[in-house]
């Protein structure tokens, strides 16, 4: 099992366990994490959503180039990146990423998804995207940091550590990263103090309010055509 899921009081923690790819994702464990966050759509005692990992090398290192496609597969591999990031979107409970260690390209884009982020002492936050031209970053990184420093960011792929984004405001803290579970933890059960129908509304309303649901959407349309038509991801 390259996912391994767990629910307490309400709160369902979600920990990627590939350790030795730092949770790199191949086309599997995709498909394994979009499954568990389209499950929550119709589940109504879910009251948050951790995502996390049992290893804090890594939330995760991105996709796995290492694995073996072809053309088609790797087409089918991108097309389900682009239903994981809806998937984390349409959760309709808030959710909390723990970053630890490597988030980097798709981690960096799972991180960003969640509506909350917990940062590790050893966190190395990257959007890769632009080294291999892949067309992705703005439509959620923009909203959290600004313009400016999103494009700084995206176009850049330079690593961001705990402490700069708690003041870039992407992460509510930073803790050591053997603690940055426990933290995010602590940070649900605070949020299921709150009304369970209150919060899931106020999750529809900061979707609707900002637009993020179309901004996905044009973005995943762009990653898929990528693959498709374009230079694509590394296919092993």
């Amino acid at each position: 099992m390259s996912l391994l899921r767990e629910r307490t009081d309400g709160i369902e923690v979600l920990r990627l366990d590939r350790p030795d790819k730092r949770n790199a994702l191949d086309t599997a464990t995709i498909r394994a994490l979009v499954d568990a966050l389209t499950s929550f759509r119709e589940d109504g005692e879910v009251r948050v959503v951790v995502l996390s990992t049992t290893s804090t090398a890594g939330l995760c290192a991105g996709a796995d180039i290492g694995e073996q496609l072809d053309a088609a597969g790797g087409v089918a591999r991108m097309e389900a990146f682009a239903e994981l990031y809806e998937a984390v979107e349409l959760v309709p409970v808030p959710t909390i990423a723990v970053c630890v260690g490597s988030c980097v390209g798709a981690g960096a884009e799972i991180a960003a998804g969640c509506d909350l982020r917990v940062a590790g002492d050893n966190l190395k936050l990257v959007w890769a995207g632009a080294r291999l031209g892949v067309p992705v970053g703005p439509a959620r990184l923009t909203q959290l940091v600004g313009l400016s420093r999103a494009k700084e960011l995206v176009y850049t792929g330079r690593p961001i550590g705990g402490e700069e984004a708690v003041a870039l405001g992407l992460a509510t803290r930073v803790v050591p990263a053997d603690e940055a579970e426990a933290a995010a933890l602590e940070l649900a059960r605070a949020l299921c103090a709150q009304s369970a129908p209150g919060l899931r509304a106020l999750k529809t309303m900061f979707r609707d309010l900002e637009g993020t649901t179309a901004r996905i959407a044009h973005e995943n349309e762009l990653l898929v055509d990528f693959q498709r038509h374009g230079a694509g991801l590394p296919q092993g």
